[in-house]
């Protein structure tokens, strides 16, 4: 398997990377998330200009067809300067939802105006109390001849606090879970908006008899665990596509650190349990590395399995363990500070870690799963 980018794909990566170059630096980073949005509009919509929040959309869309690669190494590039704008909650979550379930008439409506710039989504289905993977909701569609309404409430729904128009997921009067388009300003719509510990935003969001929409073809609702499955595999991939980033830029801060910090009058580098502690950082990285391939080149080929999601999560979650602490501990005290970037990284992996699924969560889905598989006779 060819695991080399072609000069397209280079472009893509080397165009995203400097426009977060030029972008963010820990004083401009700062800045941006102490405004209440959290996050630049202006970047985002430069983001926009340059087709990459169309990435994974089809053409007619307002997309520009790329795959699963592609948004792999914008995701990594965002997660490599900790940049907050929302693009996984606000387009390619949300957005591939759409796409799968939806009507051609909602794509069309919808999708062109989130690919521009101009349309903030949001995904709300995770609830109080709830643990992934749980697919039952609390929150009711309740149909009214041919309207419907929903009745519940949603936490966390990240970046729900700027979201324009939210999918809600709801359990249907005959069973199953449907999917609705509720707009965020909607009668009956109340927005608890609230920091995360990341320095992102988020939203619990409460339904009290909403106007809602139902996603797909005619006024029925029909079940789409299948499609909300598909779209927690998607956004696991791109959350460890990011969480690859952060962990290459915790460990080049670590090493560039170790090479300039002196103690008794040599480099951090020189002592070899140091030096040993950063090889086995690398180790991790490269870990996560393959395993983000795996589940991302999995999509490429039209593979949508939680189970190769899991497997990709729990190593990125070990191995953003394994980096984060390291990287603390090596920097001292200076990477426990707020102006210094390594904590802030830290502080990103710990809530991708938390995001669908934590390590503990994916070992128990995994397995849970070992049953199905068939045994294997060794001979004598």
């Amino acid at each position: 398997m060819d695991f080399e980018l072609d000069d397209e794909q280079k472009l893509l990566r080397d165009t995203t990377r400097n426009l977060l170059d030029r972008s963010y630096d820990t004083e401009a980073l700062a800045a941006v998330k102490a405004t209440p949005r959290g996050w630049s509009e202006d970047l985002w919509h430069r983001l926009a200009e340059t087709g990459l929040l169309g990435l994974g959309f089809a053409d007619e869309h307002g997309g520009s067809g790329a795959g699963p690669v592609e948004v792999g190494l914008v995701m990594t590039e965002l997660g490599r300067r900790l940049a907050p704008e929302p693009v996984l909650d606000a387009v390619l979550v949300p957005g591939s939802v759409i796409a799968d379930v939806g009507s051609e008439a909602q794509r069309q409506k919808i999708l062109p105006a989130v690919t521009g710039g101009g349309l903030l989504l949001a995904f709300a289905h995770a609830e109080p109390g709830s643990r992934w993977p749980a697919l039952d909701v609390t929150t009711r569609a309740v149909r009214q001849d041919d309207s419907w309404t929903v009745v519940g409430t949603k936490n966390p729904v990240l970046h729900g606090d700027c979201a324009d128009t939210l999918v809600v997921s709801a359990a249907l009067p005959d069973g199953g879970v449907g999917l609705f388009l509720v707009e965020a300003d909607a009668p009956g719509v109340a927005r608890t908006r609230y920091a995360t510990h990341d320095g992102l935003r988020a939203a619990q969001i409460e339904f009290r008899d909403a106007a809602a929409e139902p996603l797909g073809d005619g006024a029925d609702a029909a079940d789409a665990s299948a499609a909300i499955r598909a779209a927690h595999v998607r956004a696991q991939a791109a959350l460890c596509a990011e969480a690859v980033g952060a962990m290459a830029e915790a460990l080049r801060l670590t090493t560039d650190y170790l090479r300039t910090r002196k103690q008794f009058g040599v480099p951090l580098a020189s002592f070899q349990t140091l030096t040993q502690r950063a090889a086995d950082m690398y180790v991790s990285l490269e870990l996560a590395r393959s395993m983000s391939l795996y589940a991302t080149m999995s999509l490429a080929d039209g593979v949508v399995d939680p189970v190769v999601a899991s497997r990709a999560k729990l190593q990125i979650g070990r191995s953003a363990r394994h980096i984060g602490q390291e990287a603390i501990q090596m920097h001292g005290g200076i990477g426990m500070t707020a102006e210094y970037a390594v904590g802030h990284y830290v502080s990103r992996l710990t809530a991708i870690e938390h995001t669908l699924g934590s390590a503990d969560d994916h070992l128990r889905v995994l397995a849970a799963d070992v049953a199905g598989h068939d045994m294997v006779d060794v001979a004598d």
